[in-house]
């Protein structure tokens, strides 16, 4: 159920100040599938799951032979706050 980590300047700030982490996640996942899925992968307890359904947004850009247009992808995207303590590195695999 889980795509990929967000690493973003804004998720390391929530991740620092109130230990949330985020995640893509795919579209038809659930809080409790998330959930169940990050305790397994991490050994860690969640608190509690948000999670946020981002359409695909339409993209456009000139160049030589004209206009080219495009569509972004759409995501699921879940926050997950864990209980104090406990942390996940996502470096530690590198």
């Amino acid at each position: 159920m889980i795509v990929k980590p967000l690493v973003t300047e804004k998720m390391t700030n929530l991740t620092e100040k109130l230990n949330r982490f985020g995640f893509v996640v795919r579209p038809e996942a659930n809080k409790l599938e998330i959930k169940r899925e990050i305790e397994a992968l991490y050994n860690v307890t969640v608190l509690s799951v948000n999670t946020m359904n981002y359409d695909g947004k339409n993209k456009s850009r000139y160049t030589k032979s004209g206009l080219i247009r495009g569509r972004k992808n759409a995501y699921k995207k879940a926050i997950v706050t864990l209980k104090e303590g406990d942390t996940i590195d996502f470096y530690s695999n590198i």
